[in-house]
């Protein structure tokens, strides 16, 4: 039976990452939107490298919540549980729903106001100023990002990456992979494969690998992957929804398997993709869609289908270049820098969040 209107329905979205700040923005019109989030503000994440080796990057970057959610509740804590009716927060709050939104991504407790970030930001950045020898842990995206941005701002620095696996970033293939060492190594980049860093051991500067080799170094960053933010739905009556790897069971709609009114979006998903942050916002697009389709008609069966992607990934190397693959294809240098590396997509974000591109 479709719904008759009258009172708006509740919408309460966990997770103010990419994805869920983008459905919040998305439905805050014609539902009645809580979001609730440890932070106070959202944070453009593929922007965050730039931001420790140029701090005033952040300013675009970073912004509260309440920007761009002017009509909807902003809630700043965390969900730690979830009934089939509300959901409870660790200052105590209740929040009833109609529909609830799962974004909590990955687990990140690093600051939690704006000021705290930017001052973060500030630290990393005199750390990376005042060394001249900088270990990164991790040749992840992260890692190898962050080593291109000092190896471009600051091209007399030393900079060695220790990774545990056999190739730095292992998800775009070997080709590409080649393509980043290369690019790294013409810029003095020192890579060790194969091998991890006990950091709690360093002596005098000194680090020393699971390999026996020493690095010298005068600071480091250790850039590997967070936990998926699942920890909280363990004991909850979405238990049986998480997989063996942590990661929220989702329909082909975006529905948690099993439940009618719960979505789950973004990384915290158990989609068979790379969590990329532009496939975090195509998550948001189709669940907003099925949300406004369910909130008119409860029983609506034609609901729109998310397709996992093919997805083309794009490794910044600094300001200027970058690496993109695509299947099987890829390239490096200029041209896929054009695409992502100058502005890292701060413009286009803030605008799909109903901000101007810069700040006035």
């Amino acid at each position: 039976m479709a719904d008759s209107g009258g009172e708006k329905k509740s919408v309460v979205v966990i997770g103010g990452g990419v994805a869920g700040s983008l459905i919040a923005k998305s439905l805050q019109d014609e539902a009645n939107v809580s979001l609730i989030d440890m932070k106070e503000y959202f944070e453009i994440p593929w922007a965050a490298l730039r931001s420790m080796c140029d701090p005033s990057f952040a300013k675009r970057a970073i912004f509260n919540h309440s920007e761009y959610l002017p009509h909807a509740k902003v809630l700043t804590s965390a969900a730690v549980d979830i009934t089939d009716t509300e959901i409870v927060t660790a200052k105590g709050d209740r929040v009833t729903y109609d529909f609830a939104v799962i974004a909590t991504g990955h687990s990140d407790t690093s600051a939690y106001t704006k000021d705290e970030k930017f001052n973060q930001y500030q630290t990393d950045h005199e750390k990376i100023k005042s060394a001249s020898s900088i270990l990164i842990i991790g040749g992840g995206q992260t890692g190898v990002e962050l080593a291109a941005e000092i190896a471009v701002d600051y091209p007399d620095k030393k900079v060695t990456i220790v990774h545990r696996g056999s190739m730095l970033l292992e998800f775009i293939g070997q080709s590409a992979s080649n393509k980043v060492v290369n690019w790294l190594k013409s810029r003095k980049v020192e890579i060790i494969l194969g091998q991890s860093v006990d950091v709690n051991s360093a002596k005098d500067c000194v680090y020393k690998t699971s390999g026996g080799q020493t690095i010298d170094a005068e600071c480091h960053f250790i850039c590997i992957g967070k936990p998926i933010g699942s920890g909280w739905l363990k004991e909850t009556v979405l238990k049986g929804s998480l997989d063996i790897h942590g990661r929220l069971m989702v329909d082909a709609n975006l529905k948690v398997k099993g439940r009618s009114n719960i979505f789950g979006i973004g990384d915290i998903t158990d989609i068979p993709e790379l969590k990329l942050g532009y496939l975090a916002q195509r998550h948001a697009v189709v669940a907003a869609k099925n949300i406004r389709l369910l909130m008119k008609n409860s029983n609506d069966n034609n609901l729109n289908v998310y397709k996992p992607a093919s997805p083309l990934s794009l490794i910044a190397l600094g300001r200027r270049e970058a690496v993109a693959q695509f299947y099987c294809l890829s390239c490096i240098g200029r041209l896929p820098g054009m695409i992502k590396s100058g502005d890292l997509f701060v413009g286009r974000t803030r605008r799909q969040l109903g901000l101007l591109p810069e700040l006035q």
